[in-house]
């Protein structure tokens, strides 16, 4: 049990500090970043799809448990839909002078619960087994760079000093660690709890992937480009592949 507290705080602390990664971008011209992010939210959504598929499903999803499990999902994949329409109908009841600001906050609130729930994921996964919990930790990682990247865009441009984006960025990220904490404390009162939270994890990567990031990859018409961004998305795929050699 204490390499699992090892190996989970561990991972969210990497995760945490990947939220200041935005002062690394900031003497790239706009152009060329955006190049880079369109690699790395190619990169990222295949490492997510991988991590659930070859990973967390086929670990969950085993004998009589497979039913329970898959309800767990999906149940999962409902659930961030319904916070994600309630941030957004919030969003749309605001008027045009508070737009900014509010997508600021609403920027960091969803943030917040993002991490929340890779914390939880990734505690999860650790509980089950060191490997499990490598690969989705890694997933998390590789996920996390374009977003926090993205993020914190996003805040300088509605309002923010760059320092202040860079903390509040910081302080939204730590809910992981927060979210971990957590799951550690209080798995051993519940026994299918690893098997819960990691099905919860699963479902919020596939929803991530399949409702935030391929439909921003599917915007993209040039053929080359669009070639690229498959090769990419298999090279996520194949990291969590070659992750399986942990197993």
């Amino acid at each position: 049990m204490t390499d699992v507290w090892l190996y989970t705080l561990a991972s969210v602390a990497v995760v945490s500090l990947i939220s200041l990664i935005g002062v690394a971008t900031l003497g790239i011209a706009q152009v060329r970043m955006q190049r880079i992010l369109f690699y790395l939210i190619s990169f990222s959504a295949g490492a997510l799809l991988g991590d659930v598929f070859i990973h967390i499903l086929p670990e969950i999803m085993g004998g009589e448990a497979a039913l329970t499990s898959g309800v767990y999902v999906l149940a999962g994949i409902m659930l961030f839909f319904v916070l994600e329409r309630g941030l957004l109908w919030h969003h749309s009841h605001r008027s045009h002078k508070e737009e900014v600001h509010t997508m600021v906050y609403l920027t960091i609130i969803g943030d917040a619960l993002h991490n929340f729930l890779d914390g939880v994921a990734i505690a999860a996964a650790f509980l089950v087994s060191i490997p499990i919990g490598v690969a989705t930790a890694t997933a998390v990682i590789f996920h996390e760079i374009p977003q926090e990247i993205g993020q914190f865009a996003i805040l300088v441009h509605g309002g923010w000093s760059k320092t202040k984006a860079l903390l509040y960025n910081f302080f939204s990220a730590l809910t992981a660690i927060v979210g971990a904490l957590l799951v550690l404390i209080f798995s051993q009162s519940f026994i299918e709890a690893p098997t819960i939270l990691l099905g919860l994890g699963a479902a919020s990567f596939i929803y991530v992937a399949m409702s935030d990031l391929i439909p921003e990859l599917q915007k993209e018409s040039d053929t080359g480009r669009s070639v690229l961004q498959l090769f990419s998305m298999l090279a996520g795929i194949a990291v969590m592949a070659l992750l399986l050699l942990l197993e």
